[in-house]
């Protein structure tokens, strides 16, 4: 009876390792900094290229190779698209058009490349950023700011996908 008990005991401890391993986080992180001399925000987002690569092809029911030699010709038409519909940011309470610049590859993080106009000083950053929401429950977007010397963050959630920071 008592071997019974530890291999029970064992065989719980194997599965609840396992799904501990088998956890991934979903996350992406933006960074947006003012730059008045340009009159434009600045904004590096890093996202994994395999959760984008998912979420891209479930929406789009496309395989677009991300970051690889069978890159599909589409691809930049796709996350310019993609970008544009999940990413609203309002500064001073005037909602901007985000302009899709370009990307590149580190790791397995797709690096991407953005700007805003910001014609007058930035007093306050409004960010809905439903980026992988469809995708992952769990997905959360950082975003970091940066106006003058003042940072602030966000954490952006299916469940709280909008904030603001004033400056």
């Amino acid at each position: 009876m008592k071997k019974a008990g530890a291999y029970l005991v064992l065989l719980i401890l194997a599965v609840t390792l396992t799904a501990a391993a088998a956890h991934k986080f979903y996350v992406s992180v933006f960074q947006m900094e003012y730059v008045p001399a340009k009159k434009e925000m600045q904004i590096t987002a890093r996202i994994f290229i395999d959760d984008l690569e998912n979420g891209l092809n479930k929406k789009y029911s496309k395989k677009l190779y991300l970051a690889t030699p069978k890159e599909s010709a589409e691809a930049k038409d796709i996350l310019t698209k993609y970008f544009a519909e999940k990413i609203h940011i309002k500064i001073n309470g005037t909602a901007k058009t985000l302009k899709f610049l370009g990307r590149e590859t580190e790791d397995d993080v797709l690096i991407c490349y953005f700007t805003i106009p910001a014609e007058t000083k930035v007093t306050s950053v409004e960010v809905n950023n439903t980026l992988l929401f469809e995708m992952f429950a769990e997905q959360q977007n950082i975003i970091h700011t940066k106006v003058g010397t003042t940072k602030k963050s966000l954490l952006l959630t299916n469940d709280n996908p909008l904030g603001t920071v004033e400056f």
